[in-house]
């Protein structure tokens, strides 16, 4: 290999790694980040939308570098990491001479350069994405103990990532059964079940809150061919930008010669198929099927070196999205170059109006697990979502974050506060309103259990109802009011109203900390035409209505 090969591979890595950095440090954060941001506040083995590596990720940065760098930092390690690993994986020797077809493949795909900085569970998704094909690689090659071990701890690491990452193990494994009777494969599964534990426990000490969201209580609307099956095959296109004829016909010319190509068809074929099939439900993000670009970078860089026109084209199209990507990353900076408003813009802005509006007191938002945690970010001051039945839970729902505002004054904001006496706007030109309240109190803790099996008749039935305080302070019932939220068939609310024959078993003034209490009741009527489903809510010193009941199916509805 001529010298100045490696030199030439290393000078990429390293230009990248410096360009990522300053896009990283420059960049104002997005929302999604924020939030991920507030996990890693308070470190645990499992967060309410996600397992705990986006947070483990910024958590490590924050010990290098503070601000946004703060953040970032890892990502920006694990996307150079990603392109190397990508590089290991591709075993012809003619890769030596086409370094730079190597990198304007890579850097033109457009998802896989955006987490070249960002900081989302995407990033090491993609990275322990590549590492397990690589560990897979190795371990086809002879079968170890130590590769079985490596191989099972980045199938851990990456099930620490994100859920679906379930997805990329099971197609690979579909691509070669006989794993199923090879030893170090099940050592690889055991290891991998072994350092997931940890989540394992976290999920079950929180009731699985995770898959309950994910799977049952995501609100969902009615198909739309446009939004959903058009808008699939549309992010299949914006992922790879101007390139994608050449990629998708380098992977329709790409026979299974060997396990491992096999396993890159598998996995790239698989996840186009389920999630063609998803979007017969719900929108598919584009995010959700980004794994793509790892098998897909390999297989097309492998078929460019053999194909001289696909290497002629993904070459010339690969610059121009280079460039158009490289305007819009300057436009997350500079807003002007961005084509439209974007999260990245203004949020360092509309944080300083809050806090000369909020004095130093901490800020309470209704409805918004993405305004808190950028306000705290930017403000360095204490911040909450409020989460009402309109809405739906997150983070704020089940960690500590309620009890830093208990009984203080606070700034509420809303978009729905009559009184117009505060009001900011935000860059876009959303208007918020806001309050001061001088004693704020939630218990957004409480729990409505409902008995189930009294749901056969719904309106001509008393219904028990479980009422579980699991503070460690007796609450006045007179502070409470209760009601329901009434969903159709996509777990979309549609009605909400009070409920108004509430009885306790026993005449009690409170509901005693760490304690149950029982009441009856009947689900009031609506104006809504065919609920599927209901669920109970708490309003607190007339606060809107909490999400303290599940969603619950409506068998029989006689109005």
């Amino acid at each position: 290999m001529p010298q100045n090969r490696p030199r030439l591979f290393l000078f990429f890595i390293c230009g990248i790694f410096i360009i990522n950095l300053l896009q990283a440090h420059f960049t104002e954060l997005i929302f999604d980040e924020a939030y991920y941001w507030f996990y890693a506040q308070e470190m645990s083995w499992g967060y309410f939308d996600h397992p705990p590596m986006v947070a483990l990720m910024i958590k490590l940065s924050s010990f290098f570098f503070d601000g946004e760098l703060g953040v970032r930092f890892v990502s920006c390690l694990l996307s150079i990491g990603t392109l190397i690993v990508i590089w290991a994986m591709i075993d012809d020797e003619k890769k030596k001479g086409h370094i730079i077809d190597f990198f304007v493949l890579a850097l033109s795909m457009t998802l896989l350069n955006a987490y070249g900085f960002l900081t989302l569970p995407d990033t090491p998704l993609l990275f322990f994405t590549a590492l397990f094909l690589l560990a897979y690689k190795n371990f086809l090659d002879k079968n170890t103990f130590v590769k079985a071990l490596v191989l099972g701890l980045t199938m851990s690491a990456l099930m620490y990532s994100k859920y679906h990452a379930v997805l990329v193990i099971v197609f690979v494994l579909l691509s070669n059964l006989k794993l199923l009777t090879n030893k170090y494969a099940w050592m690889a599964v055991i290891v991998a079940l072994l350092s997931y534990l940890p989540h394992f426990i976290w999920l079950y000490e929180n009731d699985f809150v995770s898959v309950k969201y994910h799977l049952f209580d995501r609100p969902n609307a009615a198909y739309n061919f446009n939004k959903y099956t058009l808008g699939f095959f549309l992010n299949l296109v914006a992922i790879f930008g101007l390139t994608f004829p050449w990629i998708y016909r380098s992977l329709l010319r790409t026979k299974a010669s060997d396990l491992f190509t096999k396993a890159l068809l598998y996995l790239t074929y698989g996840f186009i198929v389920f999630f063609f099939i998803s979007s017969f439900n719900r929108r598919v993000q584009t995010q959700w099927i980004i794994v793509i670009s790892i098998p897909l970078a390999i297989l097309t860089f492998n078929y460019l070196l053999k194909d001289e026109q696909t290497r002629k084209w993904v070459f010339r199209m690969g610059l121009v999205n280079i460039i158009v990507i490289a305007i819009l990353r300057i436009g997350l900076i500079y807003e002007p170059l961005f084509p439209i408003y974007y999260e990245t813009h203004g949020n360092k802005d509309w944080v300083k109006k809050v806090v000369a509006i909020a004095n130093d007191n901490p800020v309470v938002f209704e409805n918004s697990y993405r305004f808190a945690p950028m306000y705290e970010f930017y403000s360095g001051h204490p911040s909450y979502s409020l989460n009402n039945m309109n809405y739906r839970k997150n983070q704020y729902s089940i960690d500590s974050s309620e009890f830093r505002v208990q009984h203080k004054k606070v700034l509420y904001i809303s978009p729905y506060i009559p009184e117009r006496d505060i009001s900011y706007k935000r860059t876009n030109g959303d208007i918020f309103y806001a309050k001061f309240i001088d004693d704020f109190a939630s218990y957004r803790k409480l729990e409505c259990i409902v008995d189930e099996s009294e749901l056969d008749d719904l309106i001509n039935n008393n219904l028990s109802l479980k009422v579980y305080n699991p503070y460690t302070i007796d609450i006045a019932l007179d502070k409470l009011k209760f009601g329901v939220a009434y969903l159709n068939a996509y777990k979309e609310v549609r009605d909400t109203q009070p409920i108004n024959d509430l009885k306790p078993e026993q005449k009690i003034s409170v509901l005693k900390a760490n304690d149950t209490t029982n009441f009856t009741f009947s689900l009031p009527r609506t104006d809504m035409e065919d609920p599927k489903y209901f669920r109970l809510g708490i309003s607190e010193n007339d606060l809107p209505y909490g999400l303290n009941g599940t969603n619950i199916k409506i068998e029989q509805w006689n109005q």
